[in-house]
């Protein structure tokens, strides 16, 4: 999903004289920063972390600058700042799923019990992976894999270089594949963007 267009950034230039206009905004892209949130911090914080995003945003709308970033981008990194407010949470719910193997957001996502119990024996040692990666491998990592964001598109979201991006991910990797002795790891072989070297 990118900005519709341009339509995004008008509606933000938009919105500072008529800040009902601002709602389209949160119509489009709520969807799936709350799905990003919920994956990282579970349910219970998704509604809430998803409301700040936009509220921040909203608060913030006139320092946003079309120039540097899309709007998809912009609201990812707000969305990772208000994360790391919850980071302490974020941990524990992945420290609960390396003892337990057990993914409380992800269940619905799996059909049959075979399915289950394998998504469930992977998910602990990654889990427990994830949970030691600094937190910005972390953000890179997550980002990429569960929010669909280009290098480029992370690199605006958390204000870094590219080539920062391209690192942490590849260290990312590298510690996931090490910690789960497993290079065939769906979140650790997640899909390249065309023209983003892994």
């Amino acid at each position: 999903m990118t900005d519709q267009a341009g339509g995004d950034a008008e509606l933000i230039a938009a919105s500072l004289q008529e800040p009902e206009r601002f709602a389209a905004l949160f119509d489009r892209h709520a969807p799936a920063i709350h799905q990003y949130v919920t994956r990282r911090l579970g349910r219970d914080a998704a509604d809430d972390v998803t409301a700040e995003t936009f509220l921040t945003a909203f608060r913030i709308r006139s320092r946003f600058d079309a120039a540097r970033a899309g709007v998809r981008p912009w609201l990812y990194g707000i969305a990772a700042k208000e994360i790391g407010r919850h980071r302490r949470q974020e941990i524990k719910a992945l420290k609960l799923l390396a003892r337990t193997g057990h993914d409380p957001v992800a269940e619905s996502w799996t059909d049959s019990a075979d399915d289950r119990l394998a998504a469930e024996a992977a998910a602990r040692p990654l889990a427990g992976a994830l949970a030691r990666l600094s937190a910005g491998d972390r953000h890179v990592l997550l980002l990429f894999a569960w929010a669909d964001l280009s290098y480029q598109e992370i690199a605006e979201a958390l204000d870094i270089p590219v080539g920062t991006v391209r690192s942490r991910l590849n260290r990312a990797r590298r510690k996931l594949r090490t910690a789960t002795s497993a290079a065939g790891t769906p979140l650790v072989d997640a899909r390249i963007h065309e023209g983003d070297p892994a």
